[in-house]
């Protein structure tokens, strides 16, 4: 990948090179962190891009600039983004209720009390719509919460998970029609498979599976080479390992690239967690979406769809921290909001953060990372295979790192 001197876009070479410093001294030579990849873009143009340590560290393998990765919830944004091209398009509208493209729904319910067998519930205030999907105000859930009865229910079941026996997209649209909600949509923010369900309305509407919708119409024109739902043999080598913390101890093998679910389809696709992709790739998603929805002269969505998508759309202009009823990441997000897709910066103040209001982002449990800054004109990607993202603040600090790389702020 060809790099241009940070100082020609207003940052410098010497705090560049601080991350790799800090990564090696603090993560990846302790052994807390594999691998560690940092790519950086400011004004459209890469200024820094360093990959450390081992992608497989039993076999002794370097990672790579081509090294694939698990991406986890970094798929979310990529779902997201194609549900809106059929937004644009006039095929589903943000208030829809949900039951229209799936029937078996009507009737969701809200937890009440019980367990799985004997469930009490009680109507839901108002149908759950498209929007509580996108920004995660469904009444849905995850299983590995293990908060409530109702995830509880969710991992008797199997539902959205890469088990042994996964469910399928239909059949886990099944389970969810007579598994209550966690809450009524609307009245809070729950991190869920919800994206997993915007998968499912995708390819109900366009009535093609949706990994083969996904690739036909965002991947593949975005040239988004290595990026897919599993690994071909021909690319197999280039599989990251992927690790499990372990308190006081080295990080545990816990996906072994030589025998790991990701060498062949899956029978569960998830639009919520199911890519594997390289820094390359998600650079040029990310690149499309900083350009305003058009790279390489093709457009995506519209400049004003992106703006929508974020915007905070927590119910009352509210944060994350005042509507979220679950622990999903190592950050506190306050002054932090969630448009249709992304977690979205209100107050740089509150997030005690030295981004830009208008910074948007996420992450995969794997704690890999990217944000988009359009104020700054900013891009960064970081990659890694350490579960769960939660273990370290590595993503915040790798955020004050770049930032304090910048010697010019586009600001005024």
């Amino acid at each position: 990948m060809a790099l241009v001197r940070p100082e020609s876009v207003g940052m410098s070479s010497d705090r560049l090179r601080r991350i790799e410093d800090f990564l090696e001294q603090r993560y990846v030579g302790p052994g807390r962190l594999p691998c560690a990849s940092v790519l950086v873009s400011r004004s459209g143009k890469t200024v820094f891009n360093s990959v450390q340590g081992m992608a497989d560290v039993e076999r002794s393998q370097r990672a790579r600039e081509n090294t694939l990765y698990r991406i986890y919830s970094m798929t979310k944004p990529l779902t997201s983004v194609m549900f809106m091209m059929l937004v644009e398009e006039g095929k589903v509208a943000l208030d829809d209720p949900v039951h229209r493209l799936i029937p078996e729904w009507k009737d969701l319910a809200v937890f009440d009390g019980g367990f799985l067998e004997t469930f009490r519930t009680k109507p839901t205030a108002r149908p759950m719509l498209v929007v509580d999907l996108l920004r995660h105000t469904s009444g849905l859930t995850y299983g590995f919460q293990e908060r409530t009865n109702v995830d509880a229910a969710y991992r008797k079941q199997g539902i959205g998970t890469f088990g042994v026996k996964p469910s399928s997209l239909q059949e886990t649209i099944g389970q969810l029609a007579t598994t209550p909600l966690d809450f009524s949509p609307g009245e809070r923010w729950n991190y869920s498979v919800s994206t997993d369900v915007l998968g499912y309305l995708i390819e109900k509407i366009e009535g093609k599976p949706f990994e083969v919708v996904l690739k036909e119409r965002l991947i593949e024109p975005l040239g988004m080479v290595d990026t897919d739902f599993y690994v071909p043999d021909t690319k197999a080598e280039r599989l990251a390992a992927c690790y499990q913390y372990a308190p006081g101890k080295k990080p545990v093998l816990q996906d072994d690239p030589t025998r790991s679910p990701y060498l062949k389809p899956p029978v569960f696709v998830s639009g919520g967690g199911g890519l594997v992709s390289t820094s390359a790739d998600y650079l040029r998603f990310c690149s499309m979406l900083l350009n305003g929805g058009e790279l390489g002269g093709r457009r995506f969505l519209s400049p004003k769809t992106l703006a929508l998508m974020t915007a905070n759309h927590l119910p009352g202009g509210k944060d994350l921290t005042e509507m979220s009823v679950s622990l999903f990441s190592e950050a506190s997000n306050a002054g932090v909001g969630f448009g249709l897709g992304f977690a979205v910066v209100m107050d740089p103040a509150k997030a005690l953060s030295p981004t830009s209001r208008g910074e948007y982002y996420w992450g995969g449990a794997a704690s890999t990372a990217f944000w988009i800054d359009p104020a700054e004109e900013l891009i960064v990607i970081f990659m890694t295979q350490l579960l769960p993202s939660s273990a370290y603040p590595v993503r915040r600090e790798l955020r004050t790192l770049v930032y304090a790389a910048m010697t010019e702020s586009r600001l005024r």
